[in-house]
């Protein structure tokens, strides 16, 4: 960073502020430091200390390459006084942030852009679902295993079931009285630390893995589609001993318990949003999810309400942590994309509406920073088998994960998934190889329509049928290297010299095909010859 070099340079001239400094570092546990004097204090206290030392600031330079509060933050500062030589390469995994100047992605603690992707499944976090209660038929350190060995680093927290088929809940059982499925009653002043306390070890576990952790808070899918949910809902009168009914129209359905109508519903509701909170705040791999796929219209009010109050009380801790809003999911007669791109939220996770006025499953849209695109085949198809969607979603700065059938976990019919899941890491493991940071979604580039680029530097192609395609190059040497996505395996490296304007480009093989070209010396010297 241009900063810390000048610094370093005229701090070691500046013995007394040096040693206030340093001890900074050491007081705020070299977390927080170098993130305290940027990001807490903002651009005047950043202004103040560089002034001290002769500099002034461009507050565009703060933007990248900064430590954030999770990235060893005092030892950047201390890296910085004793320079390069000893320079530390300590990172962290967040908490993400929507990246600066490609909000396409996130960004971790360190300021690097974040290529989300991964897999996740039904019963990740409750038991239940038509089995016996109390018994989980998902090991979860073993799917977490699988996710690893997969390159995965991002999985979505089922944790927000509200039906009382689903344990545990957020809520104790009391009683007095039983509820429609036997049970005692539900208390909704009183929350269950068996609930919390399970939801701070997985999310923990999965931090022990680098993988980050979407906390769905909400379930609407079963809401909808369940006759007479409000039978099986906490928040029905006839379950709760505080006479809390979400059913507000009586007609048997709890759809109402997404949207403002009942304001000691929305209590309830935020009472148990504050204790989530409370248990996962210092987590550096979380993020948040008002609801899977609730009912739209409906709840748009509601969801906004939602993420503006976590973005209210999180900005009283010490951590804030991504928030995102999901679509209804797919066939839906009601296109929701206006309702999540004008949100609050720092995240979306589109559908496929009847209309296919859109269609994030075969034709991706570029992504153009609005937002982050989490896009998820669990809103996209009711099985996933083509893994092409992961590279046209990837190529178009989206960022997909994948409804997993894991055994026995789900009921859907389909073939076996190991290779989708392998994809999402071969596509994660091209995005570890670019800037990412650098790179946009430029269809006018190649005759495919599927390409990330930052023109000149480098160019990550994707070719989803067959055969030769022509690629806009600037003048310059190329190096080159082809994936062949079927396979899982690299297949032939080279360089060339291009002039400015189209060149078509062969696969040494069949089928779809992958190609990134970079500027002659940003990789490895590949073997010679030319694609």
């Amino acid at each position: 960073m241009r900063y810390v070099r000048e610094i370093t340079a005229r701090v070691r001239r500046v013995p007394l502020l040096q040693k206030e400094l340093r001890s900074l570092a050491t007081r705020l546990d070299q977390r927080f430091a170098f993130s305290y004097i940027i990001t807490v204090m903002k651009a005047t206290v950043a202004s103040l200390l560089l002034a001290a030392v002769g500099l002034t600031a461009d507050p565009t330079d703060f933007q990248n390459n900064v430590p954030g509060p999770g990235c060893s933050a005092g030892q950047a500062m201390n890296d910085a006084m004793a320079g390069p030589a000893v320079a530390s390469s300590a990172s962290s995994m967040g908490p993400l942030r929507v990246h600066p100047t490609n909000p396409r992605y996130f960004a971790d603690a360190c300021g690097k852009a974040v290529y989300l992707t991964g897999s996740h499944t039904h019963l990740s976090f409750k038991d239940g679902g038509g089995r016996a209660a109390g018994t989980s038929p998902l090991d979860y350190n073993a799917y977490l295993d699988l996710m690893v060995a997969n390159r995965h680093n991002f999985m979505r927290l089922w944790s927000g079931w509200e039906l009382t088929i689903y344990d545990p809940a957020p809520w104790r059982r009391t009683g007095p009285g039983v509820a429609a499925d036997g049970a005692p009653r539900f208390d909704l002043t009183k929350l269950d630390e068996a609930y919390f306390d399970r939801l701070r070890q997985r999310v923990l576990a999965a931090q022990k893995k680098n993988i980050y952790v979407s906390v769905m808070l909400f379930e609407g899918w079963l809401l909808r589609f369940v006759p007479n949910s409000a039978a099986q809902h906490p928040l029905s009168s006839a379950n709760n001993i505080n006479g809390i009914d979400a059913d507000t129209n009586q007609d048997g359905s709890v759809t109402e318990a997404h949207t403002s109508k009942n304001a000691a519903v929305t209590a309830i509701q935020e009472a148990y949003v504050r204790k989530v909170i409370d248990t996962l705040n210092d987590l550096d791999n979380v993020l948040y999810e008002i609801a899977n796929e609730s009912v739209f219209p409906a709840s748009v009010e509601w969801q906004y309400h939602m993420i503006n109050y976590i973005k209210k009380y999180e900005a009283t801790k010490p951590l804030q942590h991504p928030v995102g809003m999901t679509s209804a999911g797919f066939s839906s007669s009601y296109d929701d994309l206006t309702n999540l791109l004008d949100s609050p939220a720092d995240w979306i996770s589109p559908g496929r509406p009847r209309s296919l006025t859109y269609d994030y499953l075969n034709n991706p849209p570029a992504a153009d920073g609005l937002k982050v695109v989490i896009s998820d085949s669990d809103h996209l198809a009711r099985v996933m088998e083509n893994p092409s969607w992961i590279w046209k979603s990837m190529t178009r700065g989206i960022n997909p994960i994948f409804m997993d059938v894991y055994p026995p976990l789900d009921t859907l019919q389909s073939g076996d998934p190991s290779f989708i899941r392998k994809t999402m890491g071969y596509a994660r493991a091209y995005a570890d190889k670019i800037d990412l940071s650098s790179m946009t979604p430029r269809a006018d580039l190649v005759s495919t329509g599927y390409a990330l680029a930052n023109p000149g530097s480098e160019y990550l192609i994707y070719q989803p049928g067959s055969g030769s395609f022509a690629v806009s190059l600037q003048n310059g040497r190329y190096d080159y290297e082809w994936f062949n996505p079927s396979k899982g395996l690299s297949a032939g490296t080279g360089s060339f010299t291009a002039s400015s304007g189209n060149r078509t480009f062969t696969p040494p093989f069949a089928g779809s095909a992958v190609l990134l070209i970079r500027a002659a010396g940003a990789s490895a010297s590949p073997t010679a010859g030319a694609p």
